[in-house]
């Protein structure tokens, strides 16, 4: 495998990291080559917690700084290897999140010198479940690394424009229970499956809420994602199960959003699977980067790592390379604007 050149133009650098597949739990052999690539520049320390690589400047700056990016793509869809075309960059991961990587790797590589010191985080399987993130591994094996950032930057597509916090996410069960029977004699039970259209009509009636928080609108989200009943076909269903999502603003806490699903269902079961809090755009903490970035805040529809840092303390925003709507596409692409503009963005600000 020949080595990655972190010297070479940000287009280039992108396809060669595009071209090298890191489905998550399979980052081995990119990891290896952005810390060998990493590792052969003096201004900076190298350090490796799994098939997660950090690079830190210590050049006693009053302020550090942390630019992170996953390393990890979704399962291959006959998008490799990377091409160019009509002013874009075609290929795996090129939009979610390679390009993002590309440009924290150049910056790493050409700044040896900084107005603040910087932390760059290239992680591993962020896209598979959370016990298994590269950051929540880092947090552990490293107590205090992320921490002592005061604002990291997550090269999540965004256009190449700012979008400030992010919303939580809650997934429930809600069990919807009958009586079993023979289909034969069909009245001597209570079809479970039957009774769930309430819950559904319910669903599509709710009418979900807009949250302002910092002057930024977060449309909040509700609905079913999956509807499960019945153990043979010849059986009544005694039990029906109507999965739900729900995107809610960073403002509600994990314990509010669990309340606020379980109050609209209160006659029913509520099993939560999983919850996890959401990020507040904190701009006036993250002012000045936007500021210099020349961007108009965008609120965060989705959840992402940004979560992470805002559980640490460390505000943190989503700024990279790339339309969000394109990531985990079989034609997802970077446009090369974006990652020029990102790159020169944030090399001023580091400056």
């Amino acid at each position: 495998m020949a080595p990655l050149d972190l010297t070479a133009d940000v287009v280039s650098l992108t396809r060669a990291l595009v071209d090298l597949p890191s489905e998550s739990g399979q980052e081995g052999r990119i990891a290896d080559a952005v810390e060998e690539a990493l590792g052969a520049l003096a201004h900076l320390t190298v350090d490796r917690v799994g098939n997660s690589v950090i690079a830190r400047t210590d050049l006693g700056r009053p302020e550090r700084v942390l630019l992170a990016g996953h390393l990890d793509t979704v399962p291959a869809a006959g998008n490799l290897p990377s091409r160019l075309a009509g002013g874009r960059v075609y290929g795996l991961g090129a939009c979610d999140m390679k390009g993002g990587v590309a440009v924290g790797l150049r910056l790493a590589a050409t700044l040896p010198e900084t107005a603040r010191d910087v932390t760059y985080v290239f992680y591993e399987c962020e896209e598979v479940e959370g016990e298994r993130n590269g950051l929540g591994r880092i947090a552990a094996a490293r107590p205090g690394l992320l921490e002592e950032a005061g604002l990291a930057v997550l090269m999540e597509p965004s256009d190449a424009g700012v979008e400030a916090g992010c919303q939580g996410i809650l997934t429930a069960d809600i069990v919807i229970e009958g009586a079993r029977a023979h289909t034969a004699r069909a009245w001597q039970g209570v079809n479970a499956a039957h009774r769930a259209g309430r819950v559904l009509q319910r669903l599509d009636a709710h009418v979900p809420e807009r949250v302002v928080v910092d002057g930024l609108e977060y449309r909040e989200g509700l609905g079913a994602v999956a509807v499960r009943a019945g153990v043979a076909g010849n059986v009544v269903p005694d039990e029906c199960v109507v999965t739900v999502n729900c995107r809610f603003a960073p403002s509600r806490s994990a314990a509010e959003a669990e309340a606020y699903v379980r109050g609209l269902f209160p006659e029913y079961e509520v099993r939560v699977t999983e919850v996890v809090a959401g990020a507040l755009p904190h701009l006036d903490r993250v002012g000045g980067l936007v500021a210099a970035l020349g961007a108009e805040p965008r609120p965060k529809l989705g959840w992402t790592d940004v979560a992470r840092f805002a559980a640490l303390g460390v505000p943190a925003l989503n700024y990279g390379p790339g339309d969000p709507s394109l990531a985990h596409t079989a034609g997802e692409y970077v446009p090369v604007g974006h990652l020029g503009r990102c790159e020169a963005g944030l090399r001023a600000w580091l400056r």
